[in-house]
């Protein structure tokens, strides 16, 4: 809480921000197990008389983003541990990976996406009705797009993870309220995102950049807008809308828009120093202005205390690629495209021996800009956390392109190819995309073999970035499960910590794919009902 009060401070928050930072941060950390309906302190700050300033919705949505950093460590272990790129050391970690969950772990815990989205919703309450001589329309329809976006992303976030989940839209300020409110199904979760993107937009206040490019990035802006109905569209198998959002994002002409970089040079300076022009929306850290630390650091350290390390399958995969490389002319001398001293490093540093490492780092949240292993790594753990960037953008289109037929496939093999390119790697299946064949060269491909392409493409693009699960699920999931058993088979040949049998029997259960509800909300929210899968665990 410390850390982030004087970092407040440096941005120039008022004092009155500050003062209710603290008691929003002491609140929630002495809250209850039930307190996560609840935005503010069970006070005089509740009432209207609170809400008289700009300021007072600026500490509100600051605290908003507090909590979504606090999310990260959470975030990356939902979107990685199941899909089979990454696994963790520590025997409660590998309950998730190993979907052997319980309702009662941590991992279940969505305590903070619901402060998040009471904070949201406060915000979206009570800014309407402030009356400030400076708080100008501008700025309060900006505010309100970023708790619309807040509150949109949570919702996914429980759609993607728990299916159904409580669709909590009022201010809970009392105690007088009512904390039993049953879950909503996930039709209507992706529902209230896109409706909550679309109020957003509908003003035209959502901002296209800030004023220094920490905030243009770990902001929310009209481009993250975008990219989340993007997301939420693609999820609900909703392709013409969710190739329409893309569109506003690649076409887009705007002087401060985010840039998908072509240069594979550049590839790394999303990374360090990070808020890169391909950048969408991260969320940030800075030690040495700030004294942050970012709290997943321990993950991705070059030492057998790292807690999350790439599997054998991701290994091979990634030594795959840097093979090809080399065999395209790269050299060791400096970063392999995204690979080698980019996404990871293996245990024995700059040597001849770079083939035979028994074990492989990350390296995108540990190396500098220089690209040595010994000199290279970061005097801090600060690196940011990318929630989006237009790699995925371009990829999320080539998906729905995929999806609508092959008369869409030539665009989609264009996308591929310009992440492939930009990787170092020749284009897919060899073909050029403005060559007078490749409608025909396309026309011999099927749509399987587009959606593995696609996977790949994302599994090594990011690697590590919390997206491998939901790839995997979104791939089990369309046309009715017409490709489940692929979905299975990717996630048992990924796992290496439990038995694989085991994992194909518990996988046939639609079920066993999300998180159950968390315990203590199940004891205290009398309207709940529990995941089908968990509930009929003995």
């Amino acid at each position: 809480m410390n850390t982030y009060i004087y970092y407040i401070q440096k941005k120039n928050f008022s004092k009155v921000c500050l003062a209710v930072l603290v008691a929003l941060c002491l609140n929630f950390t002495l809250s209850s197990c039930n307190d996560w309906l609840d935005i503010l302190p069970n006070n005089e700050q509740v009432t209207d008389d609170y809400w008289q300033s700009k300021e007072d919705v600026e500490a509100v949505i600051s605290s908003g983003y507090y909590y979504m950093r606090q999310c990260v460590p959470t975030f990356i272990k939902w979107g990685e541990l199941r899909g089979g790129a990454l696994y963790a050391i520590n025997n409660s970690d590998a309950k998730l990976q190993d979907f052997n969950m319980t309702p009662s772990h941590s991992l279940c815990d969505w305590s903070t996406l619901y402060k998040i989205i009471g904070m949201a919703n406060s915000v979206i309450m009570y800014a309407p009705g402030v009356e400030d001589d400076t708080y100008y329309d501008a700025i309060r329809n900006s505010h309100l797009a970023e708790a619309y976006f807040l509150r949109a992303y949570c919702f996914l976030m429980l759609a993607k993870n728990y299916r159904e989940a409580p669709l909590v839209l009022q201010a809970y300020v009392n105690d007088n309220a009512s904390f039993d409110i049953a879950k909503s199904s996930e039709a209507e979760l992706v529902a209230r995102v896109k409706e909550d993107v679309k109020i957003a937009l509908e003003t035209g206040a959502a901002k296209g950049n800030y004023e220094t490019d920490w905030q243009t990035k770990g902001r929310v802006t009209k481009w993250a807008l975008y990219a989340l109905m993007a997301d939420a569209c693609l999820w609900s198998e909703d392709y013409d809308q969710c190739i329409e959002y893309c569109d506003k994002l690649i076409n887009a002409n705007d002087t401060f828009r985010p840039v998908f970089m072509s240069n594979t040079n550049d590839w790394y300076t999303i990374f360090y120093p990070g808020n890169s022009n391909e950048s969408i929306f991260e969320l940030n850290w800075d030690y040495s202005s700030f004294q942050q630390n970012n709290n997943f650091s321990s993950f991705f350290t070059l030492s057998n205390s790292t807690t999350l390390r790439p599997t054998t399958v991701a290994t091979e995969k990634m030594k795959a690629e840097t093979q090809t490389l080399k065999d395209l002319g790269w050299t060791e001398s400096g970063r392999m495209g995204r690979m080698l001293l980019a996404t990871y490093v293996p245990d024995n540093g700059l040597s001849d021996g770079w083939g035979i490492s028994s074990q492989y780092y990350i390296w995108k949240y540990y190396g500098t800009d220089v690209a040595d292993i010994t000199g290279g790594a970061r005097v801090y753990n600060d690196a940011n956390f990318i929630i989006y960037r237009m790699a995925e953008i371009m990829l999320i289109k080539a998906q729905a392109l995929t999806m609508k037929g092959q008369s869409s496939w030539l665009e989609a093999v264009s996308l591929i190819n310009r992440i492939r390119n930009r990787a170092g790697l020749e284009n897919f299946q060899s073909i050029d995309t403005s060559a007078g064949d490749a409608q025909t060269q396309v026309a011999q491909l099927d749509e399987l073999t587009l959606l593995e392409e696609i996977m790949d493409q994302k599994e090594m693009e990011f690697m590590a970035e919390a997206k491998r699960w939901y790839d995997l699920l979104w791939f089990g999931r369309i046309g009715n499960g017409k490709y489940k058993t692929q979905f299975i088979s990717k996630v048992v040949e990924g796992n290496q910590t439990t038995n694989q049998k085991w994992l194909l029997s518990v996988l046939q259960d639609e079920n066993s794919w999300y998180l159950p509800v968390p315990q203590a909300d199940m004891e205290h929210n009398k309207l709940l009902e529990q995941n089908p899968y968990y509930s009929s665990q003995k």
